[in-house]
């Protein structure tokens, strides 16, 4: 994916409790990484979460998958930029893909990692998966460069 297909950008630089022996990011960070662009996602809806979403709909969101494709490595002190993005609005699920770039990077370099996300929309009383809320994928469609495949 190009990155000038990504709206939401997050930027970060590393830190060094964030390195592991071998002096690079310890896997999980990326991880980390990628759910606080999650964060900033939703605010860019004007939708924060858990309240934004949580309080006004009676529903939560929760990973269903991960998957994590690591190509590079970032080490301490590098600047780091996470391009985030919705993919795909299934009936009660979203898709989300993530990559993590160093600044600097041509565009013909590969991203340090990519990502999927699954999310789950659930109705908090049931727990169970409940449709997506119209008005969550007005606001997606309307913010993504992209428009994301729906099923």
């Amino acid at each position: 994916m190009a990155k000038e297909e990504y709206k939401c950008v997050y930027r970060l630089r590393v830190r060094w409790a964030e390195v592991d022996m071998q002096k690079v990011v310890f896997n999980s960070h990326y991880l980390t990484y990628v759910d606080t662009a999650f964060a900033e996602y939703w605010r860019a809806l004007g939708m924060e979460y858990p309240d934004g979403y949580v309080e006004k709909y009676a529903n939560d969101i929760f990973l269903r998958k991960a998957t994590v494709e690591y190509l590079g490595s970032a080490r301490y002190d590098d600047e780091l930029t996470v391009c985030f993005r919705v993919s795909k609005l299934g009936r009660s699920s979203m898709t989300y893909l993530a990559e993590i770039w160093r600044e600097g990077e041509k565009p013909s370099d590969a991203p340090l990692i990519t990502a999927e996300l699954v999310y789950v929309n659930v109705d908090v009383e049931t727990m169970k998966a409940a449709p997506l809320p119209e008005d969550l994928r007005a606001r997606v469609r309307a913010y993504e460069r992209a428009a994301p495949a729906e099923s």
